[in-house]
């Protein structure tokens, strides 16, 4: 795995041309078709950002999801960001909101983040301050600076009950490592 990482790395730090399919590209390809998360992940990552290959974003969605779906959490939350915007899949807040949660519960700052930015607007969820709340403290706790922005504003909208009730359900979700958060 240390490898695969490592020729990644590699790759996506060099300039081939579009029509050189050997090598490092090459290799992370093969991995990628044979279900290699990271090689996914990394191919994903190249097709989303136009490293060593065309950008493609539909492509990105495509290998995004294929990690995703074997639990790679950066894969889940670049995913969930593409389903919100649009961005090389239709968009689809619900759908947006399925991956976005996957990434969070796995500790991924961004995705809690995106999750309480879901909660707060309704978009995919029902509207629900508190797990707006939720959500926002956890990305807070691990420095997410917007998160900390927006639980302050988010705060200023909620009655002290609605404040207590998303602190004692944050505490519940923190205790769990972020997995009985409802």
């Amino acid at each position: 795995m240390k490898y695969i990482l490592i020729l990644a790395v590699f790759w996506c730090s060099q300039s081939f041309s579009s029509s050189d399919k050997g090598g490092g590209q090459q290799f992370i390809e093969q991995m990628a078709e044979q279900g290699d998360v990271t090689a996914q992940f990394v191919l994903g990552f190249a097709y989303d950002n136009g490293n060593n290959v065309e950008e493609d974003a539909a492509q990105a969605a495509k290998w995004y999801e294929l990690a995703a779906e074997q639990g790679h959490s950066k894969a889940q939350l670049f995913l969930g960001v593409m389903y919100a915007t649009g961005r090389g899949v239709p968009a689809n807040y619900t759908t947006a909101f399925k991956w976005s949660r996957k990434a969070a519960e796995q500790g991924q700052e961004q995705a809690q983040h995106n999750l309480a930015v879901l909660y707060a607007n309704g978009d995919g969820v029902p509207e629900n301050n508190i797990r707006a709340y939720v959500w926002w403290s956890m990305a807070k706790t691990q420095g997410y600076l917007d998160a900390a922005r927006n639980l302050d504003l988010l705060k200023s909208n909620m009655t002290k009950q609605q404040i207590a009730n998303g602190q004692a359900l944050a505490a519940k979700c923190y205790e769990s490592d972020y997995k009985d958060c409802d």
